[in-house]
């Protein structure tokens, strides 16, 4: 009998230890990108890192190429098919994912916390209800500088626009650099560099561009037709040929020395570090003048979702929170120079331009790109025809009153809040 009972006892012991050693194995997540480029990063430094805190928790990267992307990831997703966590882009093409039920609303996790309503807002919905994708990172607008030409010039970095346009005075009398490196062939960059780079100091960030999103103010206003008018002063200093000058004609005037300033985001950082051998430095868009509030565009780029139908929510909950941390913000901003974390933590930057457009942070207010929320998902689209009056400014075909009316009428067209 007491035999029979050790057997017993035996037999349940190991049933336990089994069931137990099937519930202890590893969970596998499995991350959908376009990011293809990253690759070695996410293998070599930020899923090692997850997997050392997190035993138990196995991730695998698995992207693909950014212009197939989009349709890839649908067709995975409509076959129940996709991985447990989605990486998103910005406002509408996440959003949709989310309507269709694709993604999970993350808005009470912890790692939400540490974001902003502005950093949120590129994976929200219009009411802010609900956030359905972790925030990762932005790009900065501002300009990037050759140091060794302004030394020898004799300009300092300027913080007003009276200052600005003295500095690309004396560029241009100097004559040895063209004074600034943008082309209006590809129409995009006078919209990205130019009219929403410098815009914000106009409209004062989100207070202006919540209000055009509300029907408060109007593309005709003085503060969204100004920046126009500086748009319209770049012509005298972009050089000889820039109509027909394409970006990639652009990034090479500046890095091989020949321009002065470059208009830029701060995903130039990476290939300008590799391209150029002079010391370069950043400027934040100067105010109108001294003592006015400095804005920037800190628009936000990339963000990572739970797919609402994953098998493993828990386990993607740790890990989209630990992408909320700052160890996983320290890790990406600086294995990625010039894509910055989203998040509040503060994250030094080990390359110095790099550190000189997210050091803007603590000095001027952030906002995103203008057209970038509800207001593109008409016709006219208002994101291309911002890229269209941008060129025109600069070529001084349409004056910026008219600019500005031909947008606003564009816009009253289809969005009722603008009728």
């Amino acid at each position: 009998m007491k035999n029979q009972i050790l057997k017993g006892m035996l037999l349940a012991s190991t049933i336990l230890v089994s069931a137990g050693s099937a519930f202890a194995e590893d969970v596998t997540l499995t991350i959908e990108s376009w990011r293809n480029d990253d690759l070695s990063i996410w293998q070599e430094k930020i899923i090692p890192a997850f997997e050392a805190d997190n035993p138990g928790i196995k991730v695998k990267f698995t992207p693909s190429a950014p212009a197939e992307y989009n349709a890839v990831l649908n067709s995975k997703l409509d076959a129940g098919s996709a991985g447990d966590l989605i990486t998103c882009r910005p406002f509408d093409a996440s959003l949709s994912l989310y309507d269709k039920g694709h993604l999970a609303d993350l808005k009470d996790l912890d790692g939400m916390k540490n974001f902003s309503p502005v950093a949120r807002s590129g994976w929200s919905t219009d009411d802010a209800s609900a956030t359905f994708c972790m925030p990762m990172a932005s790009v900065i607008h501002g300009f990037i500088y050759n140091k060794d030409a302004f030394k020898e010039v004799g300009v300092e970095v300027p913080t007003t626009e009276a200052e600005f346009f003295a500095a690309l005075d004396k560029i241009k009398a100097d004559g040895n650099y063209i004074p600034m490196a943008m082309g209006t062939n590809d129409q995009w960059e006078a919209a990205t560099m130019g009219y929403n780079n410098i815009g914000p100091n106009y409209w004062k960030g989100e207070e202006g561009r919540l209000a055009l999103i509300k029907g408060d103010q109007k593309l005709t206003d003085e503060a969204w037709v100004a920046p126009y008018r500086q748009l319209a002063k770049w012509k005298d200093y972009l050089g000889d040929g820039f109509e027909a000058q394409t970006y990639p004609d652009s990034q090479n005037l500046f890095t091989l020395g020949r321009a002065a300033i470059y208009p830029a985001g701060s995903w130039e950082i990476s290939g300008f570090n590799k391209q150029a051998d002079f010391k370069m430095g950043a400027f934040y868009p100067p105010v109108q003048k001294a003592g006015d509030e400095c804005y920037i565009s800190d628009h936000t780029d990339i963000a990572l979702g739970m797919n609402a139908k994953t098998k493993n929510a828990e386990a993607a909950k740790t890990f989209l929170n630990w992408v909320g941390s700052s160890d996983f913000a320290s890790i990406y901003a600086n294995s990625l120079p010039g894509f910055f974390s989203l998040s509040n933590h503060d994250v030094k930057m080990e390359d110095a331009l790099a550190q000189d457009f997210v050091s803007w942070r603590g000095k001027c207010k952030s906002s995103i790109r203008s057209t970038y929320q509800i207001l593109s998902r008409g016709t006219p689209n208002l994101e291309n025809e911002t890229w269209n009056a941008s060129v025109n400014a600069i070529k001084g075909t349409e004056s910026p009153e008219d600019a500005g009316k031909r947008l606003q009428d564009g816009l009253a067209s289809w969005y009722k809040p603008q009728q």
